[in-house]
Formats: C-alpha cells, sequence, structure tokens
C-alpha cells in the first residue's frame, strides 16, 4: 500500500492499493484495453461505481502511479505521475525547498522515448549547427564544446509551459499539471551565443530550432517527436546554454544526457534534450509541436471556452511564486511564529517584490526576497507570520516583477492549450 498526504488536509493519511505484481507497464495497457468492469475493479483494489465510461486504454491514476520504478530511474518516490507513456511527473511543492533543486527531485516532462544510454557514444556525439541562415553547416564534438568555449555555471529555473493547468475551467486539455512541473537546478555547459560567433549567421536570420535523439512512442526514430524553437535574439542572450551537466554530475538520460538546450525565461519545451541539431531559420520555426495552438495562447482575450482565431507563440514565462515551506496541511502550535519560504521567479528580468496573506488577502505582508545568482535565475523569499487565534488558515503568495505584473488570484488568460497558467500558490494550516 502507498500512503501519501492530503493536500491542504491536516496530517490525515490515505492509502491507495498497490497494483498486481505481474501488471507491467506494457500488460496494463492491454489488460485496460476493452477490460470488464470487473477487472477494472479488481485491478485498483476497489469497486469503481462509474468504470463503465472509463474510457478504452486510460490508466487509472493508481496505476499510473504504481507504474513507474522510482529507483530504477533515480527520482524521489513522492514526485505525482501524470502519464507513464510518455513519462510526466511533478514535483510536489515541499520538495522544491531546496536553494538547487536536487535532480531526484526535478520534475519531468517527455514528449517521446528517450534513447538508449548505452547506445550513446559520447566521445563521437556531435552537436550539428545548420538551416538556411547559416552560410555553412559546422559541426562540434562534446570535447570541443567544452575545449573550445567559456565553460559556465548557472542557476536557472526550467517550467512547463502547462505548468497550473490543472486550474483552468473548463478544463484544458493535456497533463493535469497543479504546481510542481518547474524546478531550479544549476547548469553548466557553454553559451550558446559564444558558440553562433563562430558560425556564419546571415543577416536574415529569425530563429533558431533544436532537433533531438527522442523517438516517437511507438519507437519510429525517422521523424522528430517535438522541434520547437524561439527568436534568435533570444539565442544571444547569456541565459541560453548548451548544458552537458546539471548539479555538477553528468545529465541524467532522463533530463537530456548527453547534450541538452536550456532557455532561461521560456517554457521548458524550448530546451530541448538529447540535443543533436540547432538549425538557424530566415522563418518562425514550423517543427513538430511549433503550430496549431500548441504552446500558444490567445492573441486578444477570450472567455473561457472560446476558441481563438488568432494564437501566438508562447514566449517569456509569466512571474509566479511557490510556496516551498511548510507543507500544505501542517498543524501548527498558537503562540509560536511560523516561517514561510519558497521560490519566485519570471520571464521578465527579476522579481521585484513577494507578498504573501494569511486573512485571505485582506492584508498582506512583505516577505524578503533574495537576489537571484545570474540573469533568469529563481529567487528565494521568506516572512515570519504571527497568528493572533486558533484556527484553520490559507497562506496565499502573491509575486509582482520588474514590470509591475502581479500574479493574480485565478487562472488567468483561459487557453485551450492550459499554458502560462500563474494564478497565486495556496497552502492549508491549522493552528491548534
Amino acid at each position: 500500500m502507498r500512503k501519501e498526504l492530503l493536500p491542504g488536509r491536516v496530517q490525515k493519511e490515505v492509502t491507495y492499493p498497490t497494483p498486481p505484481a505481474a501488471l507491467t507497464n506494457s500488460s496494463r495497457r492491454k489488460f485496460l484495453k476493452g477490460s470488464s468492469l470487473f477487472a477494472i475493479s479488481t485491478a485498483v483494489g476497489a469497486h469503481v461505481p462509474f468504470a463503465r465510461f472509463f474510457p478504452d486504454g486510460l490508466i487509472p491514476v493508481a496505476l499510473a502511479q504504481g507504474a513507474v520504478d522510482f529507483s530504477a530511474i533515480g527520482k524521489n518516490h513522492e514526485l505525482v505521475v501524470l502519464g507513464d507513456k510518455p513519462l510526466v511527473m511533478e514535483t510536489p511543492a515541499h520538495l522544491l525547498d531546496d536553494d538547487i533543486t536536487p535532480i531526484e527531485q526535478l520534475f519531468t516532462r517527455n514528449n517521446g522515448l528517450p534513447p538508449d544510454r548505452a547506445s550513446i557514444d559520447v566521445a563521437n556525439w556531435t552537436l550539428t549547427i545548420d538551416g538556411e541562415s547559416v552560410m555553412k553547416e559546422v559541426k562540434f564534438t562534446l570535447a570541443e564544446l567544452k575545449n573550445r568555449f567559456r565553460i559556465v555555471t548557472q542557476h536557472l529555473w526550467i517550467e512547463c509551459a502547462g505548468n497550473g493547468r490543472a486550474s483552468f475551467y473548463p478544463p484544458a486539455k493535456g497533463n493535469q499539471w497543479t504546481y510542481g512541473g518547474v524546478g531550479f537546478p544549476m547548469w553548466t555547459g557553454v553559451l550558446l551565443r559564444d558558440v553562433l560567433k563562430t558560425v556564419d549567421v546571415k543577416q536574415d536570420a529569425v530563429y533558431f530550432a533544436y532537433y533531438s535523439a527522442d523517438a516517437h512512442l511507438s519507437g519510429d526514430t525517422s521523424k522528430p517527436v517535438i522541434s520547437r524553437g524561439a527568436p534568435i535574439t533570444k539565442a544571444r542572450q547569456g541565459d541560453v546554454m548548451l548544458a552537458w551537466a546539471v548539479n555538477g554530475g553528468d545529465l541524467p538520460i532522463l533530463h537530456g544526457y548527453p547534450l541538452r538546450l536550456v532557455v532561461g525565461g521560456y517554457p521548458g519545451s524550448v530546451s530541448g534534450k538529447w540535443l543533436q541539431r540547432i538549425s538557424i531559420r530566415n522563418k518562425v520555426h514550423d517543427g513538430p509541436k511549433m503550430g496549431g495552438t500548441d504552446y500558444r495562447v490567445a492573441c486578444e482575450p477570450i472567455a473561457p471556452g472560446e476558441e481563438s482565431k488568432n494564437y501566438c507563440i508562447l514566449e517569456q514565462m509569466p512571474v509566479k511564486s511557490l510556496i516551498t515551506f511548510p507543507r500544505s496541511g501542517i498543524q501548527h502550535e498558537f503562540g509560536q511564529p511560523m516561517t514561510v519560504r519558497g521560490q519566485a521567479w519570471t520571464g521578465q528580468k527579476q522579481v521585484q517584490e513577494v507578498h504573501v496573506s494569511y486573512n485571505f488577502g485582506q492584508t498582506w505582508v512583505a516577505t524578503q526576497l533574495k537576489s537571484a545568482r545570474n540573469p533568469s535565475g529563481p529567487q528565494r523569499f521568506s516572512a515570519d507570520l504571527k497568528f493572533s487565534q486558533k484556527g484553520y488558515y490559507e497562506i496565499w503568495a502573491r509575486a509582482t516583477d520588474n514590470t509591475g505584473k502581479m500574479q493574480p488570484m485565478v487562472t488567468p488568460g483561459w487557453n485551450a492549450g492550459g499554458y502560462g497558467s500563474n494564478a497565486m500558490h495556496r497552502i492549508a494550516v491549522r493552528v491548534v
């Protein structure tokens, strides 16, 4: 049996059944496809009143969580599985309390299947730079990147564009992230702009885009699963890295070994993993996951549930904050001050201030806000709160960036993809 704390409740444990040992990752899907009501109920260990409406092939959450061997992939068992193929896991807020997120606690968002680590020949791994807007294709080995260019280490946050999607109503399609599709590791590599200085880039360059070694879920490697990019002006900034290490060690295979992009301030989908090629385009990139409504929001505000006639690519991520301590649902002793702390970040230059409230937004307390280690880095905040009486409280956090933009109380800017949510984070505390 697996136990966990329910968010927003006081130290109440709930249990979920452990999936049958014989039900492997692949057999789960075969078993659930067209399975009987009895079989589904047996699999989850409880009667499922509305099992007849359960879609064919969909994995119940209880089984999806059990489908992942956390120790085998080097991940903390408290990560929440949103999907097992492709693997998608988010991090509970309290596991993001470290200044630098440990790699075993970093969220995972894959679109396809990672390459087999054993098949990767690091000595012969090359990065190709090509495209309509380069005079001549250029290749670099990993050794050349490490020896020819200045090596930098930067503290850059990375966040899925759909982080917070679960708060949209009507519901948006996609993985139902709550708050944990974000992390704050330390990356080591070289700056893309330094590498591009050695390449003859034409003046008509508009975009840069990546191509990677991951495969389609079917196993097909002939076509890219996802190939996204960003304006060439972003490539020339100091927060776009070609990284081969994280937190002082090699990239794990789940996070892009042996080489990946890290694009500060932009959606995580732009930070391509298992990096093989960067194309310098003379137009907005048109690779997979660049068209339609993928990673796009309505250019003009629309009512929830409406269709937009004009979608704009999501570029800079909005200002955001996350309470990482204490954990939601704790009991706190009356008369004792309570320390609240967390992380704040923005796609703009910096977070200007963070406030917290313990009376449902009636008043706000300014926090102590630390400066980022480097541009596009996360910022830590903290405050000490005192409660005048016993009872149930909620702690809300609200960040404001250097342009004056502030987190809203409710989910902003409804869009069909559920991208760019930066609604305030809140936790529950019972003072006893």
